[in-house]
């Protein structure tokens, strides 16, 4: 995926081609970014997981060869100048596209397996745990969102000939796909775009545990911070915030609303989240610490073996 990176961004660069509104290469350039944070964090959670090892590193094969696959189809269909998305213009665009849909299934269920093993591994800091099976759990539903994208718009479904169609499925909520779009991300700014949903969710994986070693490299200058009960507290807060904002970008999605022209019913919620979320972090933050010492991040974020599960207890 990191050559991939380096691949997509020379064919930004030299390649001129457009397809659906976009540069041609900037899907599998998206994609193969998005895979290489994807791989690392999950490959790192593989080595937290204290049973069902075995099950976890065919899981981790299965990820990596359902994402190998899944790129080897849209570098193809650029290199071919065509959709790999929502295409059934011919037999084998259409087969291809099948292909990519049991692709992105076999990955899902390999995260899910993952994140199972996760949920039954003896993690010796509590809030290591929970950032990290909240990560993995909001990626799942991140994912999901993928599912929804494949169905057919009511637009295509008022047209009739979804059986004729070229394209069945879109990113985009009640506008067409292809329409003006935000820098660098690509989402729409016309209609609502469920890539939002799906992008925020599928890094909470790597987000939650980055906030959980923002709050390990602040411990030494704040003293409620080296208070691992402290840390779960601020962990669980930030996970349901992160939750409800997934939950809040979906529904805005669904809605046909672009993610920049919020109506009042979404900055309402916005609202509500953000306060609700510092309300919750203040709290945690005003409780009594117990006098700690600072332990190692490599410890808080290592198994069951580790010097932090005495700590912890």
């Amino acid at each position: 995926m990191v050559v991939m990176t380096v691949v997509s961004a020379v064919g930004l660069m030299v390649d001129d081609r457009v397809l659906a509104g976009t540069a041609i290469w900037f899907k599998p350039f998206k994609f193969a970014l998005s895979f290489v944070v994807y791989a690392l964090a999950l490959a790192w959670m593989l080595t937290l997981v204290t049973r069902g090892r075995r099950v976890g590193r065919w899981a981790g094969t299965v990820v990596a060869l359902s994402s190998l696959t899944e790129m080897a189809i849209i570098t193809g269909q650029v290199i071919r100048g065509k959709r790999s998305h929502f295409n059934h213009a011919t037999p084998f665009d259409e087969t291809l596209f099948n292909l990519m849909g049991i692709t992105v299934t076999v990955l899902w269920t390999g995260t899910l397996v993952i994140a199972v093993l996760l949920l039954r591994a003896r993690i010796a800091d509590r809030a290591a745990a929970w950032a990290i099976r909240s990560g993995v759990l909001l990626a799942l539903v991140g994912a999901g969102f993928g599912f929804l994208m494949t169905q057919p718009t009511p637009g295509q479904r008022a047209a009739g000939n979804l059986d004729t169609a070229d394209v069945i499925g879109a990113h985009s909520v009640g506008v067409p796909d292809g329409g003006p779009s935000m820098p660098l991300t690509g989402w729409s700014t016309t209609g609502g775009d469920l890539r939002i949903p799906h992008f925020i969710g599928m890094h909470a994986l790597q987000l939650l545990p980055l906030f959980l070693l923002v709050l390990l490299a602040l411990a030494p200058r704040f003293p409620r911070l080296r208070d691992p009960r402290v840390r779960l507290r601020l962990v669980l807060v930030a996970s349901g915030a992160y939750a409800a904002v997934v939950v809040l970008v979906a529904w805005q999605a669904l809605r046909g609303q672009p993610l920049i022209h919020p109506d009042g019913a979404t900055l309402g919620a916005a609202a509500l989240i953000v306060t609700a979320s510092g309300a919750c972090g203040f709290a945690a933050l005003r409780s009594t610490p117990l006098p700690q010492k600072p332990v190692p991040e490599a410890d808080v974020l290592a198994g069951s073996d580790s010097p932090a599960k005495e700590f912890a207890a």
